[in-house]
């Protein structure tokens, strides 16, 4: 969060690398990452906010440029559901747009200037206290962050597929399929290898979330930093404008891309877990 680097480009990373930690006790697995906390809270509230205010002044007549851009979203998310989803959408498609519209919040931290919060510390609190703050405020570029979306998603797609076969039906299923006979003995045999691949399979898809969105979303983070480490002087100053610019237009595809592609991931492991093998 420093405003500038100091002792080089590797410090300056480094640095901004660090997130503002509260500790609950001994170890690295007691600390809550704060700034990442706060900063998801207050982007989920700020959209449900938004889409609250939007639907609460909506009008059956020629709607507003605000309006019909929250009905262009809603359109795109309901139509993306039900081309996948072949059941009742009255809840997959409001929990498909929360999660686009709140990864997209997530990802576009990543838009804003690196050093902003350096730079409000520094006006109030002087340059020596910005140097031993820390705060990351792209919160998908945090494994916690994105591993936390991916489980509640996981936990999700367990209560769709016990809701559509029943907790024994689904159970059942873990330990029939995908291999099945119709000899008892070789059914039993095959009880294990089915509950193995299933298990895996299950578990792979929050890791795959929650993997895929950090590292795209950490990627893009660390060259925003390189870029800013290396043209951080006043002469360099129109070039790092430049080469921030330039790789910004491009994050903006990575961002609503990443976002996309966890949300469509959701719906169909949603799908995939109601259906019947």
């Amino acid at each position: 969060m420093a405003s500038e680097p100091q002792g080089g480009l590797t410090e300056y990373i480094q640095h901004h690398l660090h997130h503002y930690t509260v500790s609950l006790g001994d170890g690295d697995f007691m600390k809550i990452h704060v700034d990442s906390l706060v900063v998801s809270f207050v982007l989920g509230a700020l959209f449900c906010l938004w889409f609250w205010l939007k639907a609460r002044k909506a009008t059956s007549g020629v709607p507003s440029k605000g309006q019909a851009f929250v009905e262009i979203i809603v359109e795109f998310v309901d139509t993306q559901v039900k081309d996948t989803f072949h059941g009742d959408r009255r809840t997959v498609t409001p929990l498909a747009l929360s999660i686009f519209m709140w990864v997209v919040f997530l990802n576009t931290m990543d838009l804003l200037p690196l050093d902003a919060p350096g730079w409000g510390v520094k006006a109030v609190a002087g340059a020596e206290v910005a140097h031993h703050t820390f705060f990351r405020w792209v919160p998908t570029a945090d494994i916690n962050t994105t591993m936390g979306l991916a489980l509640a998603v996981f936990f999700i797609v367990l209560a769709h597929g016990m809701k559509a076969k029943g907790v024994g039906g689904f159970g059942w299923e873990l330990i029939t399929a995908p291999f099945h006979a119709d000899n008892v003995a070789v059914k039993i045999i095959l009880m294990p290898f089915n509950l193995a691949l299933n298990v895996i399979e299950y578990l792979s898809k929050p890791v795959s979330l929650a993997m895929r969105l950090f590292g795209n979303m950490y990627g893009g983070e660390l060259v925003f930093m390189l870029i800013a480490g290396l043209f951080a002087g006043w002469i360099s100053f129109l070039p790092g404008v430049l080469f921030n610019s330039v790789w910004a237009i491009f994050h903006i595809l990575i961002i609503l891309l990443q976002a996309f592609i966890f949300m469509m991931l959701t719906i169909v492991y949603i799908a995939t877990a109601r259906e019947h093998h």
